[in-house]
């Protein structure tokens, strides 16, 4: 199965998604639209295999909340939460937006990034945005490989 063409994902939404909430650059870019791609292949919007996990960012609705509710309800993600209104279509719940919405679930993957205390990879080096990605994004115990995924991460770097 192909999935959705990834110069076109990086390029026209999550470029524009991260541009609106004042936290792009080629690093977050590269990384937000390397994470669709290792996480769902750029295909899958529901997790393989009956998982919670929803959307291209295969975010789960449990971290959406946790970021609505300790982060941008706070003073330092309220500049966040008003643009995040603004990518919100009215007549779905925000937690299942992450499957249809493709600017609010990039925008959404840039803001579970923003919250740790790391920073950002210094360059788009491929193997170091796959890294990032395991530490902070997915989980120790989760399926993502570091190894593995560098490609993913090399296509959104080159397209």
């Amino acid at each position: 199965m192909s999935g959705i063409d990834a110069g076109q994902l990086k390029h026209l939404v999550v470029a524009p998604a991260l541009a609106a909430l004042g936290l792009d650059g080629d690093v977050a870019v590269n990384l937000v639209t390397g994470t669709a791609l290792a996480e769902s292949r750029g295909t899958y919007v529901r997790q393989i295999g009956g998982g919670p996990a929803l959307g291209l960012w295969q975010m789960e609705p449990a971290t959406h909340d946790d970021c609505w509710v300790n982060f941008l309800c706070y003073p330092v993600g309220k500049r966040f939460e008003r643009i995040l209104q603004g990518m919100l279509s009215q007549d779905l719940p925000r937690s299942a937006q992450l499957v249809s919405n493709l600017r609010y679930a990039s925008a959404m993957a840039r803001i579970r990034y923003y919250r740790v205390s790391a920073p950002l990879p210094v360059t788009s080096d491929p193997a170091a945005l796959s890294r990032f990605h395991k530490q902070y994004y997915n989980t120790a115990a989760g399926a993502a490989d570091p190894l593995s995924n560098i490609p993913y991460f090399r296509q959104a770097v080159m397209v």
